[in-house]
């Protein structure tokens, strides 16, 4: 035992204790031999109050260059003892293969101090080891031409000096090829089974895995492939993929290389950088390659390979803080009058310090720091060209001669700078940072550097770093010697879905640009999960992309919703929507069409079963073509449902029987037979009908049989996919008894989690749901009337959120909550409350275990258990069936009682439905319509002058700057994105509709141009030119009105213009943290915006605007009904109008022309000639009564108009009056909540009494 105050320690002393003054004190075990350590057990010194309650366990070959070990999910951090005779074991969930240990104390007694006891667990490790030089090579030739194989197993373990070099090659003639080689210190597999076209071409894609293998400690590897199939295995990280090329077996030619690529029939020259380093138990399919080579095999050829490793002095320095940490050297100046300074450094992080030293004239510094990611010499600032902080080992050289200084940055070109005076001699090197004392005016100029360095050399002497940390020469503060402790926080990476990750020294950062999701590690998806959920919301028909799974795996997916009818319908088409001819076909040859829909398989399954109900048309025309009629019953025709099963049932009917619909309605042409085409006749049959049974749709296929006899033909069409309502939106359960509950299997929750679901109740707590494991626990509940509490435990000891609400939240109201827990964060929300996030701490447990059923409404020791309703539970975007549970679970019913309770939408556009006890009201104000359901459009007449500016209380934030995304502080305060949505009507242009303003002179603009074509403009970047979005060149300033939504998630820009464009647009990179101002409509007259919007603002705008909303702020509606308020400033007059009406009108119109469109089918029967001409009749006539209505409306609007502008003055007047009468009844000045009561007992609306609280 060797202590690091160099004193030897005896069974006499009770056990190891440093003495009081070592500032790093660590406990070195040194076990003669390499051994395979499995388990580690710590004791405090016998007799004492010296214990460790904390400690890092470090590893070595050589009792030099160390490694920390890391357990399960990264954590260094070894838990100790509480007290000095207790034994604490800790079985390592992976071996240990060296010489020496060292314990690091961390923590100890706060009343003893440091003792420490210890004992080591393992067995003897043998192995083959062989070492290569940069030179060597291992040739293993074959006994025969080539090998061909289909299945292989290639296992071995290596330590590298280099970021670079090749471990194992082969290669075919036929284009086979085999390549295992490190590449920027990551291990790259290159694989390919018979296809020449891939050989050596710049094509060649290399699976690659693991990082900062050239740390010179031992990793593993192995290979294993059968066929196509490979499983790449580094260290503890696999990787599954499936190979290039045509065939299944690999046939490498000649030989196989160890250590790099040689030139044929030239061993030992190398196509590539070779390996330098060491390996050892090389297997090859069950071939220990070096035990060969050692036994000198005439199939082995070993060109200077020795069979021990060597052991560099490569010693590395960790600094820790990117505060404090410094490395202070005594300068020299050479005999020449000049200095050089040389050394080695690797971090993640984008700034800090590397060195930094004082010139003769104060208090003018040399400095050499890390700016941005780049490499700057300070003094005339030239800026290298590559990034540093990719974690790689980087060389930098500094030297002068008279006021020359010459900097080179590895292999590159060196650059040359004039200094403006001598460097002091004799002063000293700082490197990494600079003391906190400002010793020799040294200043960190943004963070001290956090990484490692080594091999320092001043004047080509190199310093001995074990001097300074013996204190015999220069100083430090807060660095760890003899050891690198970088680690790579994206191995493995927890950003989902196809997240890119990033990191620094102590965190990794999550960029989502792109796909769709949000949040710390892209878990949440930034659309609805249904069209249902986008009509809650206040949408209207048009294409929309849905992600029924949630934060599932499964990708969102491009739908249109129709919601001109009562019920919200889905539509999803396909490939082959337009009417289909076939002739020829028999069962031998049928005629076979595969429909190939918008969305995958896996997307559509989640469609359907999420949805209540789902439907799809088939229409089939037949003459002389058969469904069934056969002697044997067997099918001439079938279709394939969504399972890949044959279905012979056909529109209309029922599955499992062989029949059509009119079957059902017994109106077939021919009783004898079940379906009209079975009649077998020569005119034109229809069997049409509409598929209802949902477990089957879509339809995938279908097969027509019976088309090839003189005369025969069939006619078909398989509509589009079409899916009404939302499953889980109203799926709720009611807990009566506190001791009931209903249980669920176990929480798949590992590394991220998220829970969403409503509630209601009066009860004062209850707990929501709870899962337990044997230490790890998740729970959120109802802690007291006015807080809801998440916590969790994954091993770092309990977390806790809570958020407290300014009114009870057991008011009998339906509240919404939303918990998440990943790796990188865990958030809590209520309602609109403010988020509450907590970050994750950077070293600590990683994985939630639990083993126990998931409780839900109560906990397994029956207590505390929630009283009220719980409905739309989901976990990880699965809804959890709560009313199936609660059928067979006592203490619990199906369902909810009350008005709120139910799938029909009470309260449109956003507008919340609140029990009361006589009926229900409507909260309208977080939606931007009013009236008893939240239905009436809330629409202004604008002129030149007038504008309505919204200024918010305080800075709203909704941007973020990617290098902020940890802050908690940040997060706290910040979105992601925001939300418009408006409706206008002018033939103005240039206009300006809307204007976002924030302090800091950024803006978000949308205006109509010269042309009268709509413009977006986000200027977020002061000092860059704005982003500018323009859908399309034709003029929205027609007299007619359109719907604009805005949808920012990110950097993705969403933009719907009325129902039939849907366009996606992106911003520019780094895109800045706003916060908002205030939001203007119609006429802005400040001078910090573009020329083009500046014009476009003192137009103003001329028409009407209706139903404005901002995220949850309705501005437009503020203005009417909150005028005296100080949040709202209001220009010009405003005149009341109804423009929103007539826009509900003309969508309802227009969309249900779009259903049309999607619909009529052209019918080949003649038979139905008589059919069409009555419906072409009918049509016709409808289509002229349509007419005249329009006409008489527009006729009476065009009066009201004018009629509106010869008593605007008083219009004016009145609507004041109204707004001075209605502001009497608010109680908050700033902006009231909008209420309307319906009464349960009421016949008619008209009876409803409308309250403004």
């Amino acid at each position: 035992l060797v202590g690091s105050d160099s004193t030897n320690c005896t069974q006499h002393s009770g056990g190891w204790s440093p003495q009081v003054t070592d500032r790093h004190p660590w406990l070195q075990l040194d076990l003669r031999d390499r051994i395979e350590v499995t388990a580690v057990a710590t004791q405090g010194r016998y007799g004492s109050s010296d214990w460790v309650s904390g400690y890092l366990l470090l590893f070595s070959d050589t009792g030099r260059a160390w490694k920390q070990y890391r357990q399960e999910d990264g954590v260094g951090r070894f838990v100790g003892n509480v007290n000095a005779d207790g034994v604490v074991h800790h079985k390592l969930s992976h071996s240990i293969r060296g010489r020496f240990l060292r314990f690091v104390p961390l923590d100890w007694n706060p009343s003893g101090w440091v003792g420490l006891r210890v004992e080591v667990y393992g067995c003897a490790y043998k192995s083959d080891v062989a070492d290569f030089d940069g030179r060597s090579s291992l040739l293993y030739r074959f006994n025969q031409k080539s090998m061909s194989t289909v299945k292989d197993v290639i296992s071995l373990r290596f330590k590298s000096r280099q970021a670079e070099g090749v471990l194992l090659h082969g290669e075919g003639q036929r284009g086979n090829y085999i390549t295992l080689e490190l590449h920027r210190a990551r291990l790259a597999l290159y694989l390919n089974l018979d296809d020449t076209r891939l050989r050596f071409s710049s094509g060649r894609v290399a699976v690659t895995l693991s990082s900062l293998l050239d740390d010179q400690h031992w990793h593993s590897v192995l290979i294993e492939r059968f066929n196509k199939q490979v499983n790449l295995t580094v260290d503890t990280h696999t990787q599954h993929f499936r190979t290039k090329g045509e065939g299944d077996s690999l046939e490498v030619d000649y030989e196989l290389s160890f250590g790099g690529i040689p030139l044929p029939g030239k061993p030992g020259t190398f196509l590539r950088k070779n390996f330098h380093g060491c390996m050892e138990n090389l297997y090859y399919n069950g071939i220990n390659i070096i035990d060969l080579a050692k036994r000198r095999k005439p199939q082995i050829y070993s060109g200077n390979v020795t069979f021990s490793c060597s052991e560099p002095q490569l010693v590395s320095t960790t600094f820790l803080s990117s505060s404090s940490s410094f490395l202070s050297l005594p300068a020299t100046l050479s005999a020449s009058g000049g200095f050089a300074v040389r050394f080695q450094f690797r971090t993640w992080n984008p700034d800090g310090l590397l060195l930094s030293t004082r010139l003769a004239l104060e208090p003018q510094r040399l400095e050499l720091q890390i700016s941005n990611s780049r490499l700057w010499v300070i003094s005339t600032v030239p800026e290298r060209t590559c990034e540093v902080n990719d974690g790689l080992w980087h060389s930098a050289s500094l030297s002068s001669r008279g006021l020359q200084v010459t900097m080179t940055l590895d292999n590159e070109p060196s650059s040359t700078m004039e200094l403006g005076d001598h460097m002091e001699a004799g002063d000293s090197l700082y490197f990494g940072g600079c003391p906190s004392l400002n010793v020799s005016g040294c200043e960190n100029p943004t963070l001290a550097f956090q990484g490692c360095m080594r091999l320092f050399s001043i004047n080509s002497q190199p310093m001995d770093l074990n001097l300074v940390h013996q204190g015999r020469l220069g100083d430090y503060k807060e660095l760890q010697f003899d050891t690198c402790g970088i680690h790579d926080r994206c191995l493995p990476n927890f950003c989902e879905h196809g997240g890119q990750c990033s990191q620094s020294w102590s965190c990794f950062y999550c960029d989502c640009s792109g796909t769709g999701y949000t949040g710390a590690t892209c878990h949440n998806s930034i659309y609805e999960a249904s069209c249902e959920a986008y009509r809650l919301t206040g949408s209207s028909s048009g294409y929309f992309s849905i992600d029924p799974d949630g934060s599932g795996p499964l990708a969102p997916t491009l739908v249109y919703c129709n919601m001109t009818e009562n019920k919200v319908w889905t539509v999803v088409t396909h490939n082959s929507t337009d009417p289909v001819r076939v002739q020829g076909s028999t069962l031998q040859k049928p005629y076979i069409m595969k429909f190939n829909y918008s969305a995958s398989p896996e997307q559509l399954l989640a469609l359907v079963s999420g949805s209540e109900q789902c439907q799809q048309e088939v229409m089939y025309s037949c003459r002389k073509s058969r469904l069934f009629n056969t002697r044997d019953g067997s099918p001439l025709s079938w279709w394939v449902d969504q399972g890949g099963e044959r279905r012979t049932y056909w529109g209309g009917f029922l599955p499992g029987v062989q029949q059509c619909s009119c079957s059902l309605e017994e109106n077939c042409m021919d009783m004898n037979y079940f379906c009209n085409c079975d009649a077998d006749t020569d005119s034109w049959s229809n069997d049409t009908g509409v598929l209802s049974y949902k477990e089957h749709l879509p339809v995938s296929e279908i097969v027509i049989g019976d088309t090839n006899r003189t005369g025969s033909e069939a006619l078909y069409r398989i509509g589009p996919l079409r899916c009404y309502g939302d499953k889980s939106v109203w799926n709720a359960a009611s807990f009566y008894q506190e001791s009931s509950y209903l249980h669920f299997p176990t929480l798949q929750a590992e590394l991220s989690a998220d829970i969403s679901f409503y509630f209601k109740t009066s009860a004062p707590s209850g707990v929501f749901l709870e899962n337990v494991g044997l230490k790890d626990f998740i729970r959120v509940e109802l802690s007291s009337p006015f807080a809801v509490t998440f916590s969790f435990d994954v091993g770092n000891g309990p977390v806790v959120l809570a958020i407290k609400s300014h009114v009870p939240l057991n008011d009998r109201q339906w509240h919404y909550v939303r918990a998440e827990r990943s790796v990188k964060e865990a958030s809590l929300q209520v309602d609109q409350l403010p988020l509450r996030f907590l970050e994750a701490p950077s070293e600590g447990h990683l994985r939630l275990r639990l083993n126990s059923q998931l409780f839900v409404g109560g906990t397994a020791a029956r207590q505390r258990g929630f009283l009220g309703c719980i409905r739309t539970l989901t976990v990880n975007g699965v809804t959890f069936s709560l009313e199936e549970r609660a059928k067979m679970t006592p203490g619990v019913s199906a369902g909810c009682p009350g008005h709120c309770s139910g799938s029909s939408s009470l309260c449109h556009n956003s507008g919340r439905c609140i029990e009361k006890n006589s009926g229900y009201v409507c909260d309208c104000s977080q939606s931007a319509y009013g009236g008893p359901s939240c239905k009436e459009e809330v629409s202004v007449s604008f002129n030149r002058e007038s504008s309505v500016t919204y200024t918010f209380q305080e800075p709203f934030s909704v941007m973020q700057n990617r290098s902020f995304q940890a802050s908690s502080v940040y997060r706290g305060n910040s979105r992601a994105g925001e939300n418009m949505a408006f409706i206008f009507m002018t033939t103005q242009s240039p206009a300006m509709l809307l204007t976002v303003s924030t302090f800091s002179q950024q803006y978000i603009a949308v205006i109509l141009a010269r042309n009268g074509s709509i413009q977006i403009w986000y200027h977020l970047h002061v000092d860059r030119r704005p982003d500018v979005f323009s859908p399309r060149p034709s003029s929205l300033a027609d007299g007619r009105l359109h719907r604009i939504r805005i949808h920012r998630e990110g950097k993705d820009v969403y933009l719907q213009i009325d129902k039939d464009m849907n366009l996606k647009y992106s911003l520019s990179p780094d895109t800045e943290f706003i916060s908002i101002k205030s939001l203007t409509l119609g006429k802005v007259t400040v001078d910090t915006m573009d020329e083009e919007v500046m014009q476009a603002g003192s137009k103003g705008f001329i028409g009407c605007l209706s139903s404005v909303q901002f995220n949850h702020m309705a501005p437009l509606k503020a203005a009417l009904l909150n005028r005296a308020s100080s949040l709202v400033s209001v220009r010009g007059h405003l005149v009341e109008s109804n423009c929103g009406a007539l826009a509900d009108s003309t969508i309802f119109h227009s969309q249900s022309g779009e259903e049309s469109r999607m619909g009529p089918l052209r019918n080949a029967s003649q038979s139905n000639y008589a059919v069409i001409g009555g419906v072409v009749s009918a049509v016709v006539f409808i289509s002229l009564c349509v007419v005249a209505v329009m006409t008489r409306f527009l006729y009476q609007h065009r009066q009201a108009r004018r009629d509106a502008s010869i008593k605007e003055k008083e219009h004016r007047t009145n609507l004041e009056t109204a707004y001075r009468r209605e502001a009497a009844y608010r109680a908050e000045p700033a902006y009231r909540t909008e209420f309307h009561l319906h009464d349960s007992h009421s016949s008619t609306l008209n009876d409803n009494r409308e309250y403004y609280i």
